[in-house]
């Protein structure tokens, strides 16, 4: 009798490439945008879609705060129609991301989701900023 954890049978390597690729298209993590901003590399706007209150209390370095609700054409043709936006709320408890993501995809913009948001970057123990800006 096989263990709970083999009892239905592992996808094939094959399968299992395509889905986590299809998958990093749509996620990024904590370290990566971490590690973006530290190098320099930032080809991404940051967004925080938590509202203004809990952005100024604690937020991630570089992110700018848009909440989902207030991404309409008008807002986002300040960016060009190639800008890559990854975007963040409170953890994965929060499906603000979700919406932002749904909502900059509707708009015609490339989106990723930073999974964990203020969760996970706190849980990797990175630095926060505080204020509006």
């Amino acid at each position: 009798m096989p263990s709970l954890a083999a009892e239905t049978p592992a996808a094939s390597p094959a399968e299992t490439a395509a889905y986590y690729a299809r998958k990093l298209a749509f996620e990024t993590d904590c370290w990566d945008v971490h590690a973006s901003f530290a190098s320099g590399t930032t080809d991404f706007v940051l967004l925080d879609v938590r509202s203004p209150t809990l952005f100024a209390r604690s937020h991630v370095p570089g992110a700018l705060n848009l909440p989902h609700g207030k991404m309409t054409a008008h807002r986002m043709s300040a960016w060009p129609a190639e800008t890559l936006f990854v975007v963040y709320c409170a953890g994965p408890h929060c499906n603000g991301t979700d919406k932002a993501a749904f909502r900059l995809a509707s708009l015609g913009y490339a989106v990723k989701v930073m999974i964990g948001g203020m969760t996970g970057w706190a849980d990797e123990g990175f630095d926060t900023a505080s204020g509006s800006d």
